[in-house]
């Protein structure tokens, strides 16, 4: 079944006070393009958040975020007491000894003095907030994947109709096919009639038609078409990465409605070739999205 590279899953678990948000987000690319925004207490772990990301989404330009949300009540910046204890008694000290007047407001003061309110950032990440952050990440590569098989689904259900159609008109073609040898046949034997003092041989004017028939046959593309249309619905099936392997089948299935435009000399021929061609590059146009 095909899976498109386009995607988005988000989750976000609660671990004691923090929220613990993963956003990720994928679109087509011809290999893995990863771009990651990582909370600093996580990043020692950004090798293994890239490998899982790298064995779950496989293809595609892909942006990862988790970041760290904190209850404003807890994440308040905290005072250093002691200090503030410590600032308070050697100001008094000090004013005792010099005579100068102590201040008016303690409060204003002594929280302007230095690392009062400094944040000392000690956080260390446990194994039990790992669990908890690589769950997450686990449900958003996993709502990802499920969004890349629905928009798969599309895909498929797309190709398959263009394909339908490729092989009708593949269909349509014939009985133009075989009416052209009369023709081809009648319009060489009807110029040579015309001209009075001509006489030709019949037997190598049939020589010649055939010759000229065989140049002009697409059985052969028609055959080579028709297995390329097999191929692309069975790729489709297959459980493995799709997208390029398509991309290379509907290259040959282009070559083959050239060459069947290029040996069309009717015009009902022709514009059957060109319907064939807007179908098949509505497909060219939708694999690039296949993973």
């Amino acid at each position: 079944m095909i899976l498109s590279m386009t995607g988005y899953g988000k989750a976000v678990v609660t671990f004691q006070d923090k929220k613990i948000n993963v956003e990720v987000k994928s679109l087509n690319s011809k290999s893995l393009d990863l771009s990651t925004r990582i909370a600093p207490l996580y990043r020692e772990k950004e090798m293994e958040i890239r490998q899982m990301i790298a064995n779950a989404l496989l293809r595609g330009k892909v942006d990862f975020s988790i970041w760290i949300e904190k209850d404003a009540a807890t994440d308040a910046t905290p005072i250093n007491a002691a200090l503030v204890e410590n600032y308070y008694q050697q100001i008094k000290a000090i004013a005792a000894q010099t005579g100068i007047p102590e201040p008016q407001d303690w409060f204003y003061t002594l929280l302007r003095m230095p690392d009062v309110t400094a944040r000392i950032d000690s956080e260390v990440l446990t194994d039990e907030e790992w669990n908890t952050a690589h769950r997450a990440i686990e449900e958003a590569l996993g709502q990802l994947v499920e969004f890349r098989r629905q928009e798969g689904a599309a895909l498929q259900r797309k190709f398959t109709e263009k394909l339908d159609n490729i092989a009708a008109l593949l269909v349509d073609i014939e009985p133009y096919e075989k009416s052209r040898v009369e023709k081809i046949r009648a319009r060489i034997v009807e110029g040579l009639t015309s001209i009075p003092e001509v006489d030709y041989d019949k037997n190598r004017l049939e020589q010649e038609l055939i010759y000229y028939i065989e140049k002009l046959d697409i059985s052969e593309e028609k055959q080579r078409l028709a297995n390329h249309l097999k191929y692309f619905r069975e790729t489709m099936e297959e459980s493995t990465s799709q997208g390029k392997k398509l991309g290379f089948i509907a290259q040959e299935m282009g070559r083959e409605i050239n060459t069947t435009g290029s040996k069309s000399n009717q015009a009902e021929m022709q514009n059957i070739v060109v319907r064939m061609k807007d179908e098949l590059e509505q497909i060219k146009e939708q694999v690039l999205n296949a993973l």
